[in-house]
């Protein structure tokens, strides 16, 4: 992992906006077109949108994931940004709640099926992310450690391979899965 990536990581974006009633149809045309613009920026990652759950709900949660935070800031910083969030705030009820999200959070993306947009307690995040990393790191070593050991590389060198190897494994193939697995654990539906 490079310098950067520790200073400008990854980062997600949880944008929470209440609509004026009778607003619903505009605010899904601008939805889109926002998120559209978004698309274009570099490092833009995807958009996830969790509508309301009901006909009398009117909170839209909208997720934007960069794949560093300088990237993002460009995003924030744009005029077509600004353009777009002119337009929708005839539709709005209330200013909007905005949440930013980095590090071991980001792992936890949020089931498509939860209104939940609050990341799980720690407890949880570390336990998942436990149960991911511990087998991968005695697969990495069964596996990768005897193919690099023929390289002559140094125990440095070797190392910086694993770890790299085993944070785009955890971020991009075990985390999403594991999210999804242990989901009902992480978010739990709220008893009324």
């Amino acid at each position: 992992m490079r310098d950067k990536d520790l200073i400008d990581p990854p980062v997600t974006v949880v944008i929470s906006r209440k609509v004026k009633p009778g607003c619903k149809v505009a605010f899904e045309k601008f939805i889109s077109g926002i998120t559209a613009a978004a698309m274009t920026f570099e490092g833009h990652l995807g958009t996830n949108v969790f509508r309301p759950s009901s006909p009398t709900d009117n909170e839209y949660r909208i997720i934007f994931k960069f794949d560093r935070a300088s990237n993002l800031q460009i995003w924030e910083q744009s005029e077509c940004r600004r353009q777009w969030l002119a337009r929708a705030e005839s539709l709005r009820l209330e200013p909007a709640r905005i949440r930013v999200i980095t590090g071991l959070e980001t792992w936890f993306t949020l089931p498509s099926s939860s209104p939940q947009i609050h990341p799980p307690p720690r407890y949880k995040m570390a336990t998942v992310t436990l149960l991911a990393l511990f087998p991968s790191i005695q697969l990495a070593n069964l596996t990768l450690a005897p193919l690099l050991e023929l390289l002559f590389l140094p125990l440095l060198v070797k190392s910086l391979i694993i770890t790299a190897i085993l944070v785009l494994l955890m971020t991009y193939v075990l985390m999403p899965r594991m999210t999804k697995l242990f989901s009902g654990w992480l978010y739990p539906k709220k008893r009324r």
